[in-house]
């Protein structure tokens, strides 16, 4: 199951921001950098006690306005409600309710989605406290007080947030059925690709819209198997946001990645791998889902003898941290190796559900021991005991040796790469931790 989604929304100067990086700051979150994601992105991944939740910051929402600055800021803040399983709904204390407050809560009513109402910038309760009442004009339930820059409060309102989320994390669990998401660049393809997926030899069992995040769920049936399509370019259709923007067409990758277990992302052939590209991979990778770089287009790019062997090094040069993931050249428009996509989808799942026997992995860890000594520091030498697998989605496995600080990473890597070599993981990414035990255990 994914994380569910939280966006914070307002109007233009209530504080956002603040609390979108009081959340994710050190206190109350773990954030991770992603490979290949840049830093100014505007999600993060936040635990609250042992929840874990995806945050979305939004720009100000300027309900009535002709300026193309602000009407982008809506429009965004629009595509971000879409996405979210909750949405936090930003005031001011300090400004006091105003006619944009109840006019983005008219907005956010519509969304049928739950709200949390937060007042901010309440820094002394007993001053603030009378003027916090007030917000409770908005008919939108309980406001919570909170200082986002002096970090008061923010318990409260998070409870309040998972409160809102209960009963609705089974969902996707029940659903055993495998899930692929499409994702990719706007225009790069996605529905193309979707429609050709869905065409003849495919039994399309119905069409399921309106799923926690409005995207498009399709479930098919291919070789006797039951899959779901997550078609994020469905969602696109429905909130008619303009894709000009494409920092916030982030927002609903992000959801589509979430809920999937295969991630295909199409990129365009004659454009090459952009910087966007490598954040969705990062996405995908950080997330553990299986992956396949779909490479649409390709009927629109003069070829010669290495054309492909240089558009996969170049691949493999940009996206060097997903070293795993499966690549394919196809042209959705005329269905060139579009059947060759489903053929790599089922082997990815396959794979990223794959158990391995403990007695099968310690044979191969002991013979890639002889191959390739362990590394030692200051007379002290690496041992490897032990190794098991743990988990799947994605293969998981512990090694338990003598001294955590001597596994180096290369040597961790060198370990993976001997795994993979018998059992293959194409598509997958594989999770390895260290632990520490004695010899005499």
């Amino acid at each position: 199951m994914g994380k569910p989604i939280i966006a914070i929304v307002g109007r233009p100067n209530v504080g956002k921001s603040t609390l979108f990086n009081t959340l994710a700051g050190e206190k109350i979150s773990i954030v991770e950098d992603t490979p290949g994601v840049t830093r100014d992105r505007i999600y993060a991944d936040v635990t609250w006690l042992d929840h874990s939740m995806t945050l979305i910051d939004t720009g100000g929402i300027e309900p009535t306005t002709d300026d193309q600055m602000l009407m982008h800021m809506r429009a965004q803040a629009e595509l971000a409600m879409d996405t979210a399983d909750c949405i936090i709904f930003l005031t001011d204390v300090r400004q006091g309710l105003t006619d944009s407050d109840h006019q983005v809560a008219d907005m956010l009513r519509r969304t049928a989605k739950p709200v949390v109402l937060v007042v901010n910038k309440v820094d002394s309760y007993e001053k603030y406290m009378p003027d916090v009442y007030e917000f409770y004009n908005l008919g939108m339930g309980e406001p919570y007080p909170i200082s986002a820059s002096s970090k008061q409060g923010l318990g409260d309102m998070l409870d309040a947030v998972m409160e809102t989320l209960e009963g609705k994390a089974g969902i996707d669990e029940e659903d055993e059925r495998p899930k692929i998401a499409i994702v990719g660049k706007p225009n790069v393809g996605k529905s193309s690709l979707v429609n050709k997926l869905l065409g003849e030899d495919r039994v399309i069992v119905s069409d399921v819209a309106g799923t926690t995040r409005d995207a498009i769920d399709t479930p098919l049936k291919v070789n006797g198997t039951e899959y779901v399509l997550i078609d994020t370019a469905g969602l696109r259709r429905k909130s008619k946001i303009k894709e000009n923007i494409e920092r916030y067409s982030i927002i609903r990758t992000v959801a589509a990645i979430e809920r999937a277990d295969v991630v295909v992302l199409m990129i365009d052939a004659v454009e090459g791998v952009t910087e966007q590209d490598a954040k969705i991979a990062g996405l995908a990778h950080d997330r553990g889902r299986g992956l396949i770089i779909a490479v649409n287009k390709w009927d629109a790019v003069e070829k010669g003898n290495h054309t492909v062997k240089e558009y996969t090094d170049d691949i493999r040069k940009v996206l060097s941290f997903v070293p795993y993931a499966e690549i394919v050249f196809i042209s959705a428009k005329t269905g060139q190796r579009t059947g060759k996509v489903f053929e790599l989808i089922e082997t990815v799942i396959e794979n990223h559900a794959m158990r391995v026997q403990t007695g099968v992995l310690n044979e191969i860890m002991t013979e890639a021991v002889a191959m390739q000594q362990p590394p030692s520091d200051k007379g002290k030498r690496l041992k490897l005991f032990y190794v098991t697998q743990v988990a799947v989605k994605p293969p998981t496995f512990v090694i338990f040796v003598n001294k955590k600080e001597l596994m180096h990473f290369s040597y961790q890597r060198y370990i993976e790469n001997q795994i993979r070599e018998v059992f293959g993981f194409a598509g997958t990414p594989i999770r390895i931790y260290i632990r520490e035990r004695k010899e005499k255990e």
